[in-house]
């Protein structure tokens, strides 16, 4: 038993009028305590505990080794350090969502830096670090892979500032890296040289990804950083690796569970085809596939062999048609998770349809998302064939530029149990292209339909109607982003009030003004955040808010010469941090 924890659970109140006292008068071991808490992974569930009393509070405080921050600004990392003692893996998620459009302003903030100073000075054990949506530069992942020595794994998705000489230090200075994780970030790509720091001894990677990168990178030092890790199960390489080199790698690492693609547009002559076909056939684990940049579909059979085994299959930079797709997806059958781009067409809906009965999570990427053509993409008819054949089906992300509320009251009857639903028609403000009717019974199958449904993602010409049968019906929505919608201070209204457990509220150009804003006074505390752009909220209604919740944040950010009076962009979240104090002159905290 840690004596620090016996130190503090003995130091607990007893008292009887203490609302822990029932707990404390008949205390678990500390044995048990450590069990049962040993049982509990989820950052939610841990909460909870902590929460039954001081013993527990205590014993989940010197417990507790992983820790996730939603929001960078809820919290400060001083705070975190005389909470929690022992954290050694950090989850940090930093800028609004919104932010992946390009509606934050650049240099808004979310800068780790901070953080890092902080987690060098109570946490030199630290071994993992996750962030998506931060600032980070050259400086901090230099700091990061010379302060904690035992540090394993590293996951930047969204983030930005930094460059691959960042990366050099990471793979230079970190002995014992089990993961490098780099996706979809805002960075400088100043050559693949950093690929050739890892040290000649490096024999520990477990994950490395650097798919989104572009420079070429010396294929010399990844095959023999592949050939001494023997534990390497995930690899995503990018599009500078050829076919040819990516059969190497197989035959290296038959053990992997997921692979990401190079380039699948070399020409192969027949032996280099077979070997390649080989080489996917000895991969018997393989259960995630992505990549294919610049595919040419001549080479696809080569992938027949490992389609069975495979779970997850990420098409989405793929410009597959509806024929290549039904070939892949009929050798396919295990498929839960499937992401393609609308190049495919309802054919190749139909396709998975008839092939994917165990699929689970859908989503639909636009090749083209300012192409105007409606004969090019996909429709509800593509929608429709899916949740025919694919009754199981619970997560979707649909990009489409017609739909009907006939077609959506299908779907949803096909499949009710969806937790995740994001239709996004891509012209706003589009009618129900058979009825000329507004989108509002589609939205409104949606959620008296779905009783499990968290996420829920708007589109298409909406009234307040939309928003009243999101109020009645949707009790368990934690997530929700409304576009071009509604018709007056009412639709929000409905929402702020109906929903007992909404977290997070995204909203952009709706009509939606003070009387709305103000509405949630009491309902922001027990929210994550909410976003506001492009509405008809003013600096007053803003300022009166941040007024009567102290324990708010309240952030305006100005469009640079917008009138004075209007509130441009609106953030607000909960904090236990106050102001921060990193704010550019753009933003103003009431």
């Amino acid at each position: 038993m840690d004596p620090k924890l016996k130190k503090t659970k003995n130091s607990s109140s007893n008292s009887a009028n203490s609302p822990d006292s029932t707990h404390s008068s008949f205390p678990f071991p500390d044995e048990v305590l450590e069990r049962v808490l040993s049982f509990l992974h989820s950052h939610k569930d841990r909460s909870s505990v902590s929460l039954v009393c001081k013993d527990w509070y205590n014993a989940e405080r010197w417990t507790r080794t992983k820790l996730f921050i939603g929001n960078c600004y809820s919290v400060s990392p001083e705070i975190v350090a005389r909470r929690f003692p022992r954290i050694k893996s950090v989850t940090l998620k930093g800028k609004p969502r919104f932010s992946d459009f390009n509606l934050v302003p650049q240099h808004w903030g979310a800068d780790v830096h901070s953080w890092l100073v902080v987690f060098a000075k109570v946490y030199p054990f630290l071994e993992e670090l996750r962030l998506k949506r931060m600032t980070l530069n050259d400086e901090s992942l230099k700091f990061l892979a010379t302060s904690f020595p035992g540090f394993k794994a590293l996951s930047l998705l969204s983030c930005e500032g930094f460059s691959t000489d960042g990366l050099k230090a990471i793979a230079t200075h970190c002995k014992n890296l089990t993961e490098l994780d780099i996706q979809e970030n805002g960075m400088d790509d100043l050559g693949g040289g950093w690929l050739s720091c890892f040290s000649e001894n490096c024999s520990s990677l477990e994950v490395l990804n650097f798919a989104s990168l572009n420079s070429e990178v010396s294929f010399d030092a990844l095959e023999k950083l592949v050939r001494r890790c023997k534990s390497l199960r995930i690899l995503k390489v990018n599009k500078s690796i050829t076919l040819d080199q990516l059969q190497q790698l197989l035959v290296l690492a038959p053990q992997l569970i997921e692979l990401g693609t190079g380039s699948f547009q070399q020409e192969l002559t027949p032996l280099q085809y077979e070997g390649l076909g080989i080489a996917f056939s000895n991969c018997k684990n393989l259960q995630t596939l992505s990549g294919f940049w610049e595919d040419t579909s001549l080479h696809l059979p080569v992938l027949y062999a490992a389609c069975p085994s495979l779970t997850f299959l990420n098409l989405s930079y793929a410009t597959l048609r509806s024929g290549e797709l039904a070939k892949i997806v009929a050798h396919s059958p295990n498929i839960r998770r499937l992401w393609v781009l609308d190049t495919v067409g309802d054919k190749g809906l139909e396709a998975v349809g008839s092939s994917c009965p165990f699929l689970e999570e859908l989503r639909v990427f636009p090749a083209d998302p300012f192409e105007q053509d409606l004969h090019h993409g996909v429709t509800e008819a593509g929608f429709l064939a899916v949740s025919h054949g694919c009754r199981k089906l619970h997560y979707v992300l649909y990009f489409c530029r017609q739909m009907t509320n006939a077609a959506v009251a299908t779907i949803v009857q096909n499949c009710p149990d969806f937790t995740h639903f994001r239709l996004c028609i891509m012209n706003p403000g589009e009618r129900d292209y058979l009825t000329n009717e507004p989108m509002d019974e589609a939205f409104g199958a949606v959620v008296k339909t779905c009783t499990n449904l968290q996420r829920l993602a708007l589109s298409g010409l909406l009234t307040d109607l939309t928003f009243e049968y999101i109020g009645k019906y949707a009790k368990n929505l934690e997530a929700l982003s409304v576009a071009f919608a509604g018709s007056s201070d009412g639709g929000m209204q409905c929402v702020l009030q109906g929903c007992p457990k909404l977290r997070k509220l995204e909203i952009r150009d709706c009509p939606f003004g003070n009387a709305a804003l103000l509405s949630g006074i009491e309902k922001y505390e027990t929210m994550r955040s909410l976003w506001m752009s492009a509405c008809n909220v003013t600096m007053s209604a803003c300022k009166l808010l941040a007024k009567e919740m102290p324990r708010l944040n309240v952030e305006v950010m100005r469009d640079e010469g917008s009138d004075e009076s209007q509130a441009d962009k609106v953030y607000i979240y909960r904090t236990v941090a106050g102001p921060r104090r990193d704010a550019p002159p753009f933003v103003v905290t009431l």
